[in-house]
């Protein structure tokens, strides 16, 4: 799909992946929708970005999450993509693993997503198509300790994406999921936690990569945009599930 004045919604978007994503496909063309809870932060990125409309949404809720599609055909009268890449990170041993923290990641993690969705579906259909891109992670192709919980919601979310991917078809709606490794972001500062000892892969013999830039996702979204794949890794050697 050309990016080039398509009408795109990145949730997220007040940094990390989300901001690079927006300045990058704003840069590229698009009428980019700066959605996130930090008004503030959009605002400052939105004066960079000609053009651009800021609608704070929180993601774990669904009134707001219908305002930012109402809002944004009420502007610009379509939507092309919608880029779903808010999130929160979730450190805790399936021991020590808190339900109501649990609930909060289940709520801004899946059903944020699965909201969008199936907000910007009925309007995708009407303009006879259009395209989701959700972000996952690279820990659904792994099994890390204290990861089982955020891996395995974001693992659920690839599965939504696919099937969505195969029922929406028939009305032209491409459905996605990019998978980033590690990116350097405040993802991590934000992260939920137990506070208990994170496992540590140096510690444990692993040589890892160094986290890549926001910037180098970006560039993997635009790619699986415009070759509209179903997967897309922002590095070859993750294609297969990975143990400790």
């Amino acid at each position: 799909m050309d990016i080039k004045n398509k009408v795109i919604i990145i949730t997220g978007a007040s940094s990390g992946i989300g901001a690079a994503t927006a300045k990058l496909l704003a840069g590229k063309g698009a009428k980019v929708i700066l959605a996130s809870r930090s008004e503030d932060k959009l605002k400052k990125l939105s004066r960079i970005l000609p053009g651009s409309l800021v609608v704070p949404t929180d993601m774990t809720n669904k009134r707001q999450i219908k305002k930012l599609v109402s809002e944004t055909l009420k502007h610009f009268g379509r939507i092309d993509i919608l880029i779903n890449n808010a999130g929160i990170g979730y450190d805790a041993s399936v021991e020590k693993t808190n339900p109501a923290k649990v609930q909060r990641v289940f709520a801004t993690n899946l059903l944020g997503p699965l909201a969008a969705m199936q907000a910007v579906v009925p309007v995708m259909r009407r303009q006879n198509g259009g395209m989701i891109v959700n972000v996952s992670s690279a820990t659904t192709l792994m099994y890390l300790p204290f990861m089982g919980i955020y891996s395995g919601l974001k693992r659920t979310l690839n599965a939504v994406s696919l099937t969505a991917r195969a029922e929406l078809a028939k009305d032209k709606i491409i459905v996605s999921v990019i998978y980033p490794y590690m990116t350097l972001t405040d993802f991590e500062k934000n992260t939920l936690t137990e506070h208990e000892r994170v496992w540590d892969p140096a510690a444990a013999g692993r040589d890892i990569p160094a986290p890549d830039p926001p910037e180098l996702v970006a560039a993997k979204i635009a790619q699986l945009i415009d070759t509209e794949a179903p997967e897309m890794f922002v590095h070859d050697w993750m294609d297969k599930p990975k143990t400790p």
